[in-house]
């Protein structure tokens, strides 16, 4: 598909669905009024009620055995935040005691195409409801039959969280992950002198996240990503944990969805369905370090 082919077929696809919005989903948390931070693109807050059914969820090498149709778990809760009610997405790719899904796929039009040649800033909060797992999330320039043949092809810059052991034999610890060339690589604690790698993110923590996602095109410096991360014992203070990731692809085309995908596992070495909770995913234009409000 062409640059241009790609881009109007998002335009189109974006315009149908910002037609079947209601107004609480364009700019209304469930009891919490409407969003006042004119800098920052809402891509999901889990508030409304109905928030789930705008994503498209698939399980597109599904082998558990016994069989689970659908086996992924993607569901709206909510919690009490510092007195106040919060909504969260809790993602697993199976209930537990379940094996054998391995690409549990999640995914959302963004409500702002990201050109080539454009620089966005991308924030998320997330937080490790268990160990072991393995997510990774991020973003694609794929459309939705192409996310699903692709999976993690999909994906261009791309947030991992695992403690998975790897074919060669490699134990990830839980850190937070960026992708390099020939793999991922974990964020740093004190990036400026190369001290060590960031810690295990802790369970059960709410961390911040922004992405400052560059998709020039390479020969001008692009298709890389630079990561701030804030939370937990390690990180009281917003920090800059990793610059110039790379995109997974570098197809240099615009970038449409946010993408989330997690696996069980094969039956003979299970990774385990620890799930990954999501909040607050938004992005605009340029580089914003701020939190949106």
């Amino acid at each position: 598909m062409s640059k241009i082919k790609h881009s109007m077929w998002y335009l189109g696809l974006v315009l149908m669905a910002n037609s079947a919005l209601s107004q609480e989903q364009k700019g209304m948390g469930e009891n919490h009024g409407p969003l006042s931070d004119p800098k920052w693109q809402l891509i999901e807050d889990f508030e409304a009620k109905d928030s789930i059914a705008s994503w498209i969820k698939a399980d597109t090498k599904n082998e558990t055995k016994p069989f689970v149709a659908n086996p992924q778990v993607t569901k709206r809760l909510t919690e009490k935040l510092k007195g106040n009610s919060n909504s969260y997405m809790l993602k697993k790719a199976a209930q537990e005691g379940v094996i054998g899904n391995r690409k549990a796929l999640t995914f959302k039009a963004l409500p702002q195409i990201v050109e080539v040649g454009e620089t966005y800033t991308f924030y998320t909060r997330i937080n490790v409801a268990a160990f072991p797992n393995n997510h990774a999330f991020g973003l694609s320039n794929m459309g939705p039959e192409d996310i699903k043949k692709h999976d993690y092809n999909a994906f261009e810059a791309t947030l991992r969280v695992t403690d998975k052991r790897e074919s060669s034999g490699l134990k990830n610890t839980g850190a937070l992950m960026v992708k390099v060339p020939g793999g991922y690589a974990n964020v740093r604690h004190n990036l400026a002198n190369n001290e060590r790698d960031a810690k295990p993110l802790e369970p059960g923590q709410w961390y911040q996240i922004w992405y400052v996602v560059n998709n020039a095109p390479k020969e001008q410096g692009g298709q890389t990503y630079d990561v701030y991360l804030q939370g937990g014992g390690e990180f009281p203070e917003q920090t800059l944990v990793y610059k110039n990731a790379s995109f997974r692809m570098q197809r240099e085309w615009p970038l449409t969805y946010f993408l989330m995908n997690c696996n069980t596992g094969p039956h003979d070495k299970p990774y385990g369905n620890g799930g990954l909770k999501y909040d607050d995913i938004y992005m605009t234009k340029g580089i914003e370090l701020t939190s949106p409000s």
